[in-house]
């Protein structure tokens, strides 16, 4: 907390006192703590949300919780997905989106939302058995799968390619 210096002399012999009164009182400095907290997170073009670039689980888990409607479902089951099947997975936000890696060999997976969609990019992709559905002749080793709300969700793929990513090099974002 800040202090206040007295500009006031003292009288001689007197010992000079300090203020000790706070330039924000904890009233002031309770609402704005408040104010922030209570901050809605943006969605951007096709909901995605937009989270502030930050390391560890409580910006992932804020990032999923203000996914909107079934994507918000889908993000919590892809986190849960990943966390049992990867031991020990580091979470991260990057460019409002959050990845997942493990310490020594980067990043290997992340998600973003989409309109109609979320596309779930694995960045050593063409290594995995099989090869995810989603590429391009420009997109390099990764590769994708895009998930809809109606569409079938293959939970064993799903975590056989996560745990493949997992043990190969993945991506370095520092």
């Amino acid at each position: 907390m800040t202090q206040r210096k007295s500009k006031a002399k003292p009288k001689p012999g007197a010992t000079p006192i300090r203020s000790t009164k706070p330039i924000k009182t904890k009233k002031q400095a309770n609402k704005t703590a408040k104010a922030k907290a209570s901050k809605k997170i943006v969605l951007l073009s096709g909901g995605n949300p937009q989270i502030a670039k930050a390391d560890g689980s409580a910006p992932v888990r804020a990032y999923i919780a203000a996914m909107p409607g079934w994507k918000g479902k889908l993000g919590k089951r892809l986190d849960a997905l990943i966390v049992t099947s990867v031991p020990n997975v580091q979470k991260i936000v990057r460019w409002n989106s959050p990845f997942y890696g493990v310490e020594g060999q980067r990043w290997f997976v992340s998600f973003h939302v989409f309109t109609r969609y979320v596309k779930v990019t694995f960045f050593s992709g063409k290594s995995l058995k099989p090869i995810p559905p989603g590429g391009t002749a420009k997109s390099g080793q990764a590769r994708w799968i895009d998930l809809y709300e109606d569409a079938p969700f293959d939970e064993a793929q799903m975590k056989s390619w996560l745990k493949q990513a997992a043990a190969l090099p993945g991506w370095n974002l520092n």
